[in-house]
């Protein structure tokens, strides 16, 4: 069997979990869209099924899977529905929903419900992408309770720029939101990740009823491109490794892998590795990107192929075949692989692929 293996440490995942409970001293929703950024929805899900408030999905599918495979927790859905005839559903499955659009509003207003539904009001307080203008919220606040449709509604907004930790922009979205919810009562979803973690003076009113959305911070990545002390507490969830299968011994002036992107410039021994930017591995990423051989910290040499990729087993004597390789995880951070390749943790995971996946500490 291939040896490349992404092992998913559960206690880490709730360790990260409670702590985003601990500092937000708020209710959290553990956002698992995207396969859990590429963990395993369901397994992930179950994994805090005794312990989350709840679940954050991006669409009626995702969540479907997690009601087939048994979660019965409350599941938002991070882009309400992209049709009316999917309220029959969410009606059916006791799905929470963001509402968006004033075009979500009228499709409330004109569907035949029995129950109720638990509605997000989103506004666009700055990001820019989806959410209710700020002229039209207050507004629509009115027509979601006056239709008999819905039961509650939660205000929320969502930061462009909490993952910046100088930037005054957070607390500018903060002003705007707070303005236009003025006269509005209900509880309140703001913070996601970098919010959670790098910005608790912005949130100084913040009540045990309201929510946070922890995301890439479950899986224990930091968002920031620098050290922050809370984010240095989480736990990596994900080891993506693999085994050295062949080992060649050049001379200076030798060039390896595709291209010649690398050229040895003194003997060198160099490991090849089965993983690639098949598996997920960027395959951008430089020489010089960090890996953990057997424990020890070397580096990537020359260009990432599909299947293959080549690490340097110079200085590491007691390194050969079959030794045990680590892309990221406990020791080489997925954010500093990220670094490197000029991408982030998010997308790391996200792309993983092919690989195994091995679930520990459930």
């Amino acid at each position: 069997m291939r040896p490349a293996r992404a092992l998913i440490d559960l206690q880490a995942l709730r360790h990260n979990y409670r702590l985003a409970r601990e500092v937000s001293g708020a209710k959290a929703l553990a956002v698992i869209k995207a396969d859990a950024y590429g963990h395993g929805a369901v397994r992930c899900a179950q994994a805090l099924a005794d312990e989350a408030d709840g679940f954050a999905v991006a669409c009626i599918e995702e969540a479907l899977e997690l009601r087939n495979a048994g979660i019965r927790a409350p599941i938002l859905l991070l882009e309400g529905f992209f049709e009316a005839e999917e309220l029959a559903l969410i009606e059916q499955h006791d799905f929470w929903c963001v509402v968006h659009s004033l075009w979500q509003v009228d499709a409330i207003e004109r569907a035949a419900l029995s129950t109720p539904l638990r509605v997000w009001l989103k506004l666009d307080s700055g990001m820019h992408r989806v959410g209710l203008h700020p002229a039209d919220y207050q507004a629509a606040h009115r027509r979601l309770l006056a239709s008999g449709k819905v039961a509650k509604i939660v205000l929320m907004s969502h930061f462009a720029r909490a993952d910046e930790l100088g930037c005054p922009r957070s607390a500018e979205q903060v002003a705007v939101f707070e303005q236009v919810r003025q006269g509005l009562s209900g509880e309140v979803s703001l913070r996601n990740s970098p919010a959670i973690l790098g910005w608790p003076q912005l949130f100084p009113q913040q009540q045990a009823s309201d929510w946070v959305r922890p995301g890439i911070m479950l899986y224990g990545a930091t968002p920031f491109d620098q050290a922050q002390a809370t984010a240095a507490q989480l736990q990596p969830v994900m080891t993506l490794e693999s085994k050295i299968i062949c080992v060649r011994e050049l001379p200076a002036g030798e060039p390896v892998g595709y291209a010649a992107r690398f050229v040895t410039e003194r003997p060198t021994r160099v490991g090849v590795v089965a993983m690639g930017y098949a598996d997920g591995y960027p395959r951008h990423a430089p020489t010089g990107t960090p890996v953990a051989i057997d424990g020890q910290l070397s580096r990537l040499i020359g260009r990432v192929s599909m299947d293959m990729l080549t690490v340097d087993l110079s200085d590491l004597p007691q390194a050969g075949l079959g030794s045990r390789v680590e892309l990221w995880g406990k020791q080489v951070l997925a954010s500093d692989v990220a670094a490197c390749a000029e991408t982030i943790p998010y997308q790391l995971f996200c792309n993983l692929r092919r690989v195994q996946t091995v679930y520990l500490g459930s």
